[in-house]
Order: structure tokens, then C-alpha cells, then sequence
């Protein structure tokens, strides 16, 4: 009977064990997002990285432990010790956008936002949409004859952007995380949006960074 009873405990910590190994990466997710998203639109909108504090004479200062005073052991999560914690540690995603295929769509829509969208989001014509696309916000300030190219221009960079969330989602073994990169985008593209430029909030207004 004794025996019997630590087969409940045990199915919990496995059904844990599971669970823990399909969670969707949100951190890489963003740094994955802001790596393609920059290399398609350039980084101007980005702060610079904060530096490390150097004292006099180039030496990087000296950061204190976090937790002084307390020992190796005592920080150890117990999870490790019925092997949930080193479960976690062997599935921590890096999310790939090295495919060939998302690289192709990477370049694409590179080339096209450089050549045909820049200038009319620099005007305020145009403006990245809170779906993760981008949306003519004013069609007034594009001059007419171009109206119908840049249309098109920003109908195709909508398709290749729905195309990339869903090969990225592929490419990494889960494409049931398609509408979390998606969304992950969709705040990357406007984090990433020059000074000047238009972004769309939740309830579909508008305002300039």
C-alpha cells in the first residue's frame, strides 16, 4: 500500500516535466524580432546599448554577487533536484531566423521597404499597423501618380510579413506560436519605428514617435 503512494507525486512532477519543455520563448522571440526587423528597416529608432561602467584606467568595475552571504546550495532550485530544473535548462529556444526561406523574405522586404516605402512613412503617408503590418495612414500626403505602386508595395510587404511569422513558427518546430510571433512583431516594428514615423496603438489609433 506504502509503495502506491508516491505514483500520484510522480506523475504530477512528470506531467511538469513535460509542460515546462513547450513554453513560448518570449525573450528570444523579441530578440529575434528586433534583429530582422532592424536589418529590414536599419536601427535608428534604437537607443544605444548601455555600456558597462569602466573605473579609471579601462578596468570594468566590480559587480557584487546579488545574493551575498548565501551559499551555492541555497540557491539551487529545488526543482533541480527531481530533474524538472535540468529539464528546462536543455530546452531553452533560440529562435531561428536563418532559414534560407526566411532570409529571402528578410531581404525582400528590405529592398522593397527601401526603395518604395521609406519615403512615405517619412512623410506620414504610411504607418506600421498594430497587426504587424503596415497600413497607408494618410493616402493624401502620396503623390498620385504613385498611389497605385505604393499600394501594391505595401500589400506585398503585408503578405511577406504574414509569410515570415508563420515560417519562423515553422522553422522552430512550433507552428502553433505563429500568433505569439506575430504579436511579438507587431510591438517590434513600432519599437523599432524612427522618430517621426507613425505606429498604431491596440484600439487602432494613431500617433507619431
Amino acid at each position: 500500500m506504502r509503495r502506491w503512494m508516491g505514483v500520484p507525486v510522480a506523475a504530477v512532477l512528470l506531467t511538469a516535466c513535460v509542460t515546462i519543455n513547450v513554453y513560448f520563448p518570449a525573450a528570444e522571440a523579441k530578440e529575434a524580432a528586433r534583429e530582422f526587423v532592424e536589418k529590414v528597416i536599419g536601427d535608428e529608432g534604437q537607443p544605444p546599448a548601455p555600456k558597462p561602467q569602466d573605473k579609471p584606467g579601462g578596468q570594468s568595475a566590480y559587480v557584487p554577487s546579488p545574493m551575498p552571504g548565501r551559499s551555492l546550495a541555497a540557491r539551487i532550485d529545488w526543482l533541480s533536484l527531481v530533474g524538472i530544473g535540468s529539464a528546462q535548462a536543455q530546452d531553452q529556444p533560440d529562435i531561428t531566423i536563418k532559414t534560407p526561406a526566411i532570409q529571402a523574405i528578410q531581404s525582400r522586404m528590405g529592398s522593397r521597404f527601401e526603395s518604395q516605402l521609406r519615403p512615405h512613412f517619412d512623410s506620414g503617408a504610411l504607418g506600421f499597423a498594430n497587426d504587424g503590418t503596415i497600413a497607408v495612414r494618410d493616402a493624401a500626403k502620396i503623390p498620385l501618380p504613385q498611389r497605385v505602386a505604393v499600394n501594391q508595395a505595401v500589400a506585398d510587404q503585408g503578405r511577406d510579413a504574414r509569410a515570415v511569422y508563420r515560417e519562423i513558427a515553422v522553422a522552430n518546430n512550433h507552428p502553433e506560436w505563429e500568433q505569439q510571433i506575430r504579436a511579438v512583431f507587431a510591438r517590434q516594428w513600432m519599437d523599432s519605428a524612427h522618430p517621426g514615423w507613425w505606429v498604431q496603438d491596440a484600439g487602432g489609433g494613431w500617433r507619431q514617435k
